[in-house]
């Protein structure tokens, strides 16, 4: 297959998170399989214009606002045989393909709606706009797209509120790591991961852990991750909050061995890697109960609490007494199992697009 994925960004630019990964390694693995594999994504400063990565061709152009209508200038100059299928990645604002690729078949990778996190990420009026005018519109266009999606509370969402008509969830992966050897804290340990933004509420993490160290003047909070809120957030923090900024691989994976339990915040997620990710490192999780969340968090043996500091606090309280256990599992699979149900998507799209 030639396939072209569209996505607003990729591993090197700075805002790169979990969909990235997912993407960049299901791109590695099918070209591993002899598949060829472009990646269009927004430019970023100091990487070049295109360039070969393990195999898949990156071409970047664009802006954060840019790359939508650079993907379709990038797409015009291409001959109409050039590719056997689109992925048309959606992170809130879709690339509209279905209104200008013509008669090569597309698959949309959509991990999550926005819904919510208009609210948190936009001012208003902007928010209401985005929740109830622009996403719904924008989505309009894909109810016959056939899609995949990372959980099953994600396919809920797209089936319930949007009306698709062709969802397939499709398994995480994580590659496989050599989890650090290393004991628990002395004090107790609790560790935040993920980009200081509104929609993951770190807010509400430090305010859980503002609960919990009244009771727990021993206990500790790491926040690994950077972003805009840092700041702010480290200007009102408790005594016992450390700020630890993005944290290189192996360190991520002592810290995360080291922790005692991981707590999850966020609005809304497609899964929650960070959960998978910590649970590796034998590490359980409790998080709110969000669409996505819910899925990585039973897959790994964690703890769901309603959505607010108080039920995260009485929860990581209950744990440190020992009357919450929790046995941390994996709950992924191979990169390479994730690309087969890729391949099979991609070409059951492409075979059905070829029927009369």
């Amino acid at each position: 297959m030639r396939i072209l994925i569209l996505s607003w960004k990729d591993l090197t630019h700075p805002a790169a998170g979990g969909a990235e990964v997912f993407t960049e390694e299901v791109a590695r693995s099918l070209v591993r399989r002899g598949h060829q594999v472009t990646l269009f994504a927004s430019a970023v400063e100091g990487e070049p214009g295109r360039e070969t990565v393990d195999g898949v061709d990156v071409v970047r152009r664009g802006s954060r606002l840019g790359v939508y209508r650079a993907a379709r200038r990038f797409w015009s100059a291409q001959r109409s045989s050039s590719y056997d299928v689109v992925v048309d990645e959606i992170n809130t604002r879709p690339f509209l393909t279905p209104r200008w690729i013509g008669n090569t078949p597309v698959v949309t990778l959509i991990y999550q709606l926005a819904r919510e996190v208009w609210f948190f990420e936009t001012p208003f009026p902007i928010s209401v706009l985005g929740r109830y005018v622009l996403e719904p519109w924008w989505l309009r266009s894909y109810r016959d797209v056939p899609a995949m999606t990372i959980s099953a509370s994600s396919a809920r969402s797209l089936v319930d509120h949007h009306g698709w008509r062709d969802v397939k969830v499709i398994p995480v992966g994580l590659a496989p790591h050599s989890v650090p050897r290393v004991p628990k804290e002395d004090a107790p340990t609790v560790a935040f991961l993920g980009r200081l933004v509104a929609m993951k509420r770190p807010g509400d993490a430090i305010e859980a852990f503002r609960l919990v160290s009244e009771l727990l003047p021993s206990a500790r909070l790491w926040i690994i991750g950077e972003g805009p809120l840092r700041v702010r957030l480290a200007r009102s923090a408790p005594t016992g909050v450390e700020f630890l900024g993005r944290v290189p691989g192996d360190e991520l994976l002592e810290r995360l061995a080291r922790a005692h339990v991981l707590v999850c915040t966020s609005v809304r997620e497609g899964w929650g890697l960070n959960v998978s990710e910590a649970a590796l490192c034998g590490t359980p999780s409790i998080a709110y109960g969000a669409p996505g969340l819910v899925d990585s968090v039973e897959a790994a043996g964690g703890l769901v609490v309603e959505g607010h500091p108080r039920a995260l606090a009485r929860a990581v309280l209950d744990f440190f007494a020992g009357q919450v256990r929790l046995e941390p599992r994996v709950g992924t699979v191979s990169w390479d199992r994730v690309a087969d149900a890729v391949e099979a998507r991609l070409e059951g799209v492409i075979r059905s697009s070829s029927e009369p």
